[in-house]
């Protein structure tokens, strides 16, 4: 079984382009499934096997996880792992496995995305100053923060940008997002103020961990660095790159000191920028496109769209909204 599943792994990252985490993550559904087989049945898991593995394993396999009070989403994301692991296999190496057609997954009850005021956004720009004792930290943290919601980026987005991306502030960016997939963002001016302000007082190179030369040899050492420089553009204090979970703690902190919700996080402020668009006008396939959404559903979802500005925009236009009189 290994060697199928190293062959899955390998067809992912290199076939699909997935990313190493989501490869992982359909490796770890994968082998917690063929785990949990092996103890059910008492039986090693063999290739040959596969093709006559029935509906009640896999039953099984899904009342356990219930059991053990894991959650719908995370069962039926396992559920699609293996479904896709079984047509790889059976489309590879010949071993079809027709029950798990027959398995539904488990319903998923959909969660709206929750957006802040754009006013809380601004303030929480203003107060980085007052959570750290740095001040380039500071800098960082705003740019960060006005980067996410100026642009509506996912926080793995942001932190994946480098250095070579940001020289001479380009009017646009090129993002890619999940699945490889690129995108074209527009960077407002304000965004790329917090950003100069950022790399102007960032005690690191481009491409170096150390602190830069004193600030009369800076100007003409970053100038060239930017420009060929494949780091991270966000850093730690050491000079590494930033982690997701470190952009969630500067969050936190300016939550908790402008007592805001638990739901502000880095990806609350990708939603206020949609919320923000839409309720100013913008097209919807304007915004899915903006947002990187592979489908329109996924992006009305996630913008939770005000049912009475579209009743008042149908009432206004559609011709049988009103009555004929007499």
């Amino acid at each position: 079984m290994k060697e199928l599943i190293n062959e899955f792994v390998n067809y992912l990252l290199n076939v699909r382009k997935y990313s190493e985490n989501t490869a992982k993550a359909y490796e770890s559904d994968i082998r917690e499934f063929i785990l949990f087989y092996q103890e059910w049945s008492g039986t090693e898991l063999m290739p040959r096997d596969i093709a006559n593995l029935d509906t009640t394993a896999f039953r099984a396999w899904l009342a356990d996880r219930q059991k053990n009070s894991i959650t719908n989403k995370s069962t039926a994301r396992a559920l699609s792992s293996l479904r896709r692991f079984l047509k790889f296999i059976g489309r590879q190496f010949n071993i079809k496995n027709e029950a798990i057609l027959l398995i539904t997954s488990p319903k998923i009850p959909k969660k709206l995305s929750k957006a802040i005021d754009a006013s809380d956004v601004e303030n929480m720009s203003k107060l980085t100053k007052d959570t750290q004792n740095e001040s380039w930290i500071a800098t960082r943290d705003t740019a960060l923060i006005l980067l996410i919601f100026g642009c509506g980026l996912r926080i793995s987005e942001a932190l994946a940008l480098k250095d070579s991306d940001v020289y001479a502030h380009p009017e646009i960016m090129r993002i890619t997002g999940k699945g490889g997939k690129e995108r074209i963002v527009p960077v407002l001016p304000v965004v790329w103020d917090a950003m100069t302000k950022y790399l102007e007082s960032r005690p690191f190179k481009g491409g170096d961990l150390g602190p830069n030369e004193p600030a009369g040899d800076k100007e003409k050492n970053n100038a060239a660095a930017l420009l060929t420089s494949d780091f991270s553009l966000f850093r730690s204090v050491r000079g590494l790159p930033m982690t997701s979970r470190m952009a969630e703690k500067v969050v936190e902190k300016l939550r908790n000191l402008m007592q805001l919700p638990e739901y502000v996080t880095p990806h609350a402020l990708r939603h206020t920028f949609a919320t923000v668009l839409l309720a100013n006008g913008v097209d919807l396939r304007v915004l899915q496109e903006l947002l990187g959404h592979s489908s329109l559903s996924t992006t009305q979802l996630y913008t939770k769209i005000d049912i009475s500005s579209v009743m008042k925009a149908y009432n206004g236009a559609h011709p049988r909204a009103h009555k004929l009189e007499g």
